[in-house]
């Protein structure tokens, strides 16, 4: 197997590219910034994030995680009441630093971390096009992208595990398990791509590349984490005791689940569903890479990485609203069809729609019921098992090697 990325599979048809691809891309986060920027600047005492759609996590997160002043995260103590701050992990957090730092005031930090994240989001589109050419108009073009690009810091992980996926496919394993475990770092998701990875390589009978690369993503996780484990480990610690104590998130399966069987908007019982979303998570992988490998036994394994995430998604108690832009690079490479794509975005687009005006209407500034919102949630869960059934039933074409200059297939001309 050659060590440069995968040949392609047919003759290209219509090309399109980089730098149009790009112009895409540019086009979508700067109608995201203009979608955002009616809340760009704090003042919400109108409701104007939920009648306007313009909420963002980083605007509220630039007073909640104490940028302001000279603060570091962890080894400064937390100077609020309730002593919450630093809940993320160790990378999101320094790049909120380094945003407050770049910037003066809240819709300056907000700009800060637009340029940040617009970085990331070239990154992702410059590595699919590398993989699939055209394809990457799957993640350039996504309406997820433009209205959760800028809302949490998520485009950071997905630019570390679209890296490493380049990495992988080009034979550098060490580079590709280091690059997965700066993401974890950024966000906990890409670890689980480790999975698919390894078992990419057990497979091919490399079992020696796949330790490296479970070793080098190991090592770069620790190589980050640790300084702030032994200075300051129960800052470092607040993330995970805040996602182990956190209740099921509004989007999620479980909070509905909750709802409609007690009538409580709050769902507790958090040590039940964590148990149950890590047997059920481990149940659906195992059942979905079994399903697979009897549709096509040498699937390639990396490619169980869509269904890994899915599956997460589906059985996990939160799924924040900006978790659909882990899955676009996904659609790109494991799954180009352009009815699912078109499906999964509408669904992800009404749960957003419907998510914040419910939240208008509960803190009264009118909007749609509850009801509204936990149909959309549905909706999108079925839209994605509907992916899984697709992705394991789906024949793959020429031992599903990428094709770097093929257009999209399911795009008329």
């Amino acid at each position: 197997m050659p060590g440069g990325i995968i040949g392609p599979v047919a003759p290209p048809t219509k090309q399109i590219g980089l730098g149009l691809v790009m112009t895409c891309l540019a086009t979508t986060l700067a109608l995201g910034i203009a979608m955002k920027a009616p809340c760009a600047g704090g003042d919400w005492g109108d409701g104007r994030q939920y009648r306007s759609y313009c909420y963002s996590d980083i605007v509220p997160l630039h007073g909640t995680e104490q940028l302001t002043g000279g603060r570091l995260p962890y080894l400064d103590a937390c100077t609020s009441a309730d002593g919450e701050c630093d809940e993320y992990p160790v990378l999101s957090m320094y790049a909120m630093r380094l945003a407050a730092w770049m910037s003066n005031g809240i819709a300056g930090f907000f700009y800060a971390n637009v340029v940040l994240l617009s970085i990331a989001a070239f990154v992702v589109l410059v590595c699919l096009y590398l993989l699939v050419g055209s394809r990457a108009l799957y993640f350039a073009l996504a309406p997820t992208l433009l209205i959760y690009g800028f809302m949490n810091w998520d485009l950071l992980a997905v630019a570390f595990a679209t890296a490493a996926t380049l990495a992988y496919l080009n034979r550098r394993d060490v580079w590709a398990g280091a690059l997965l475990g700066l993401g974890a770092a950024a966000k906990i998701y890409p670890a689980l791509l480790l999975v698919p990875f390894v078992l990419g390589r057990f497979r091919d009978r490399e079992p020696d590349r796949g330790i490296h690369l479970a070793w080098a993503g190991a090592g770069a996780w620790v190589a980050v984490n640790l300084p702030f484990v032994l200075a300051a480990p129960k800052s470092w610690w607040e993330f995970f005791g805040f996602n182990r104590d956190r209740p099921a998130d509004w989007d999620s399966l479980w909070f509905i689940a909750c709802n409609r069987l007690t009538g409580k908007l709050y769902c507790g019982h958090t040590l039940f569903i964590n148990v149950a979303s890590a047997i059920l998570l481990l149940a659906a992988s195992i059942l979905l890479y079994r399903l697979r490998r009897k549709v096509v036994p040498d699937f390639p394994r990396w490619t169980f990485g869509f269904a890994l995430l899915v599956a997460f998604l589906l059985t996990n108690k939160v799924y924040s609203p900006q978790y659909g832009l882990w899955l676009l690079p996904w659609f790109a490479l494991a799954l180009p069809n352009l009815r699912l794509f078109a499906a999964f975005e509408a669904a992800d687009v009404a749960v957003f729609l419907t998510r914040f005006s419910w939240f208008g209407r509960y803190t009264g500034v009118g909007g749609l019921p509850i009801g509204a919102f936990e149909v959309a949630v549905v909706v999108r869960a079925v839209v994605l098992v509907w992916c899984l059934v697709v992705w394991v039933r789906r024949p793959e074409v020429e031992d599903g090697r990428l094709a770097p200059a093929a257009a999209l297939a399911d795009v008329p001309a």
